[in-house]
């Protein structure tokens, strides 16, 4: 079975790491993949060592904005990436295709109008409140080939919306968590002395990390000034923020983050760590790990921290109530409460046994529920049912959402029962 994954972008966030993990582990007795992707990029040199075959598009330009002008440069953007995509896909003639977006499903439906392919739409973002976004759910109702996998259950219902509401089994979705791998990711107390050791910091020190792109919608900026707070009440926390800008005017982002810092007077506190290939250790070194998000789908960060034994404090938004039991397995708060944000940060680093047991929890929670097994079990069925059965499966064509990954004895903790 020959699968043509296209992701449209060749910078490296969390999408592209899911696709790697499929690709990486996908049987190949089964199935054939070829990704398709813009050449000499990060993404391209990325597949092309987990030894697969690739091949070249244009990166596609493509956002959503309230700018006409912007609109009408990226729907010329749209246009040019279809024409390419159609001869390529005529070229390979898949038996599948995956888009690693909903921007990537767009691009390879209207590029196989009339060539009966079913295409996967990998919905990893959480569809924005916008007109465009209407255009797309009816795009994707326009033909019975569409298959929407969605990494949450706020996810899917975003995507699906009003408008797609009773097209459930024209246009079915599935929702497919994503994993966390267990062994790179979990407990280990050396690797927190040796990164304690490397960044200078002593024993004592309660340390604090974010980690994700810079962008406004992570929440960095809000962290910092929460920060502040809790540096009036205790001298021994250090804040380490990890990662660097990758989209949406993240450099202009990071600049006022710095003179945040600056002006709070804790900037020999805050320190801004870059982009790192050590996640695994670093999170070992973290005394709590923040996510701050206005909007999830469902934190690969959330789940890492899960994995590492790390006591894990979020904003309740989207995907990461499926994940995290406020009290339970992490700690949840209001998304841009400060005061939450505050109390539930001075709570939790003064507690050392409340994080300790947030973190044992939280090891076998993603022990049970967040393995790559489980994932790649559920993402080969798929791809398997598509190709045989020419359509979902029946619990999917009742139009009910199906999530494999959760045990249904979980109890999923929403915002609104929290506050």
């Amino acid at each position: 079975m020959k699968i043509l994954f296209y992701n449209h972008t060749g910078t490296v966030s969390g999408a592209e790491r899911v696709m790697s993990m499929i690709l990486d582990r996908l049987d190949r007795n089964r199935f054939e993949p070829v990704v398709v992707c813009p050449e000499a990029s990060p993404m391209m040199q990325r597949i092309r060592g987990l030894n697969v075959r690739t091949r070249g598009l244009p990166a596609l330009e493509a956002r959503f904005t309230w700018r006409l002008d912007q609109v009408v440069r990226y729907l010329i953007s749209f246009a040019a990436v279809i024409r390419q995509a159609r001869k390529l896909v005529i070229d390979e003639a898949p038996d599948v295709i995956h888009g690693n977006s909903i921007r990537a499903g767009l691009v390879m439906a209207a590029a196989t109008v009339g060539l009966e392919m079913p295409v996967i739409w990998h919905a990893h973002d959480i569809l924005p409140r916008h007109p465009l976004s209407t255009a797309v759910r009816l795009f994707a109702g326009i033909t019975s080939r569409n298959r929407i996998v969605a990494v949450s259950r706020a996810a899917g219902d975003r995507f699906r919306g009003i408008i797609l509401r009773p097209l459930k089994r024209r246009v079915p979705i599935v929702v497919i968590h994503n994993a966390v791998d267990l062994e790179r990711f979990k407990p280990n107390s050396e690797s927190r002395r040796e990164i304690h050791r490397a960044l200078g910091l002593t024993e004592t020190e309660r340390v604090i990390g974010i980690v994700g792109h810079l962008t406004s919608n992570k929440g960095q900026l809000e962290l910092i000034e929460a920060f502040a707070a809790i540096s009036r009440e205790t001298s021994d926390a250090v804040l380490l923020i990890v990662g660097e800008p990758l989209f949406n005017r993240g450099a202009d982002y990071k600049k006022s983050m710095l003179r945040a810092a600056e002006s709070l007077g804790i900037a020999d506190r805050v320190r801004f760590l870059g982009s790192r290939v050590d996640i695994p250790e670093l999170m070992q070194g973290f005394d709590l790990l923040v996510l701050n998000s206005r909007s999830e789908a469902f934190s690969l960060t959330a789940l890492e921290g899960l994995a590492s034994g790390t006591a894990v404090l979020a904003t309740a938004v989207g995907g990461t109530t499926e994940m995290i039991r406020h009290g339970e397995n992490g700690w949840l708060v209001q998304a841009r409460v400060q005061d939450e944000l505050v109390k539930a940060m001075l709570t939790l680093l003064r507690d050392d046994g409340l994080r300790a047991e947030l973190g044992r929890q939280g090891r076998r929670e993603a022990i049970a529920r967040f393995s790559i097994q489980r994932f790649l079990n559920e993402v080969e069925d798929l791809y398997s049912g598509i190709f045989n059965n020419g359509e979902m499966s029946q619990e999917n064509k009742s139009g009910r959402n199906f999530e494999p990954g959760l045990d249904p004895g979980k109890r999923v903790v929403s915002p609104r029962s929290l506050f």
